[in-house]
């Protein structure tokens, strides 16, 4: 439908009306045209102003990286719209499942105990935390402690390990799923 700009001979590099994703002025105008439509799309989805953003610039980068011809401005728009509603929706399906697999990970055991066998159960429980924390690769092992142990942001997290935000996003998300399959969901003990 659209093409990357290295297919100079398509259809639409002779069109008037063609808009050129990677051309300065075309991104320009391309910016100024979608820019508040592209940022409530991603925020209703998201309800988080900062990801919302961060999801529309993040398509307006891949769209311009990608040298992307489009035959007009409407179908720039349509095409960036599409992006970032799926961009939008990826991530809020994200959190859900990062939420629940962290309250998995860290749900209390609702017996009750007095104070001695509490503290043997926590105790057990910190000792069981550690272990399955070891057994997890050391890319998945190392973003969790980063994040709960550090107190990093993802932003942090990347730039300390040289990866990307949205790789700490994804790594700290399988650390938190096998965590849970290793302890066991109705294992987990914490204070």
């Amino acid at each position: 439908m659209f093409n990357n700009r290295s297919d100079q001979g398509s259809i639409f590099s002779n069109s008037d009306n063609a808009v050129y994703s990677e051309k300065d002025s075309d991104f320009r105008k391309i910016y100024n045209a979608v820019m508040q439509t592209l940022f409530r799309i991603s925020y209703r989805i998201v309800n988080d102003e900062e990801a919302a953003e961060d999801l529309v610039h993040d398509s307006l980068i891949k769209m311009r990286e990608k040298k992307l011809v489009f035959p007009s401005l409407d179908d720039a728009k349509f095409w960036l719209i599409r992006v970032v509603k799926n961009a939008s929706l990826n991530y809020a399906k994200r959190k859900v499942r990062e939420k629940r697999a962290y309250e998995r990970a860290l749900r209390e055991d609702t017996r009750k105990a007095e104070s001695g066998e509490v503290e043997l159960l926590k105790a057990e429980a910190i000792k069981k935390t550690k272990d399955a924390l070891d057994q997890l690769p050391e890319n998945l092992r190392m973003v969790l402690i980063l994040r709960e142990y550090a107190e990093l942001n993802y932003k942090e997290i990347g730039r300390v390990l040289g990866i990307t935000e949205g790789n700490v996003k994804v790594r700290i998300f399988r650390a938190r799923e096998q965590l849970a399959k290793i302890i066991g969901e109705d294992d987990v003990y914490m204070s």
